[in-house]
């Protein structure tokens, strides 16, 4: 029986089993993820173009896809108007979303979708993770920052963390229950991460954080956020002098600060995170130090 055909069993059999309308449990999530060219398969030449099919929401066009990704984009968009679209103005008066989606998302196998299984990942294809990213904006739901915490944010921890920081993070954060951001921007640093002002300094074999930083997305609800942090100073260039810092909710001296208001994007928390004498052990370090603005030159371009 070839992978279509278990993942149409398995789909029709849970349906049985939790009612049609469920959506489905993450080990099965897990197989809609395996692609065509993994299963021996080739995406057929006859499926349609989006300009041919009736509407862009579709199943079953573009020849970049495969059945299995259908299967998974079925899962996903019943996830986003069982879980998301009823919560929505709810979550835009709040101005960020619940605790509980991010937990029932984990569950779906739908966070994490590029990370590798033997990391704590799901293990699916940049198609996948595109599923994802498409269903959303079709069900005009911006608030969960789902994409910015598994496509942005995770793959710095699974590329360039320890041992130990992987097995720490990546499957709790697949899971749901570790809520993931990054802190680039400054108030005087936007595009030009060059620029950053926020600095550590050694005290001992810990690090001192200082420093602030805006627009963070996922910034109020954020469980652990990658911070990009000056470490050395006296570099001649200041690439060579940038580090990333793996900050945890509760640390004594980081605070966040109000939820910022913006005009669109309302149920999606973006917030000011402020650093104050912050001490970091120094397994706190993601990657080597220095080697920061080259981590981030390698990973923005894929997002």
């Amino acid at each position: 029986m070839s992978v279509t055909q278990r993942l149409k069993c398995g789909l029709l059999g849970l349906r049985g089993v939790f009612g049609r309308g469920q959506v489905l449990p993450a080990a099965t999530a897990r197989l809609q993820h395996s692609n065509a060219e993994q299963s021996g398969q080739s995406a057929p030449t006859n499926r349609p173009e989006t300009s041919s099919a009736k509407t862009m929401m579709d199943i079953g066009t573009r020849r970049i896809f495969g059945e299995e990704h259908d299967l998974f984009r079925q899962n996903v968009r019943r996830f986003f108007q069982e879980e998301v679209v009823p919560h929505h103005k709810e979550w835009e008066k709040a101005g960020q979303v619940s605790r509980e989606v991010w937990e029932k998302a984990g569950e779906q196998g739908l966070l994490g979708i590029l990370i590798p299984e033997e990391h704590g990942g799901i293990g699916g294809d940049l198609f996948s993770a595109t599923v994802m990213l498409e269903e959303q904006m079709y069900c005009n739901c911006s608030g969960p920052g789902f994409t910015l915490h598994s496509d942005i944010v995770m793959p710095y921890i699974a590329n360039y963390g320890s041992k130990e920081q992987i097995e720490r993070f990546i499957p709790e954060m697949s899971a749901g229950k570790c809520i993931a951001a990054i802190a680039m921007t400054e108030p005087g640093a936007g595009s030009d991460l060059q620029g950053v002002r926020t600095y550590a300094k050694r005290d001992g074999s810990d690090w001192i954080l200082n420093g602030n930083k805006v627009f963070i997305t996922n910034g109020w609800m954020c469980d652990a956020v990658v911070v990009v942090t000056v470490t050395d100073c006296e570099v001649r260039a200041a690439a060579h002098g940038i580090s990333l810092f793996l900050v945890e909710d509760g640390m004594k001296g980081f605070q966040k600060g109000r939820k910022l208001e913006k005009i669109g994007l309302k149920a999606q928390d973006t917030a000011e995170l402020f650093f104050e004498d912050v001490r970091l052990p120094a397994d706190a370090l993601l990657g080597e130090l220095n080697k920061g603005f080259y981590y981030l030159m390698n990973e923005l371009p894929q997002v």
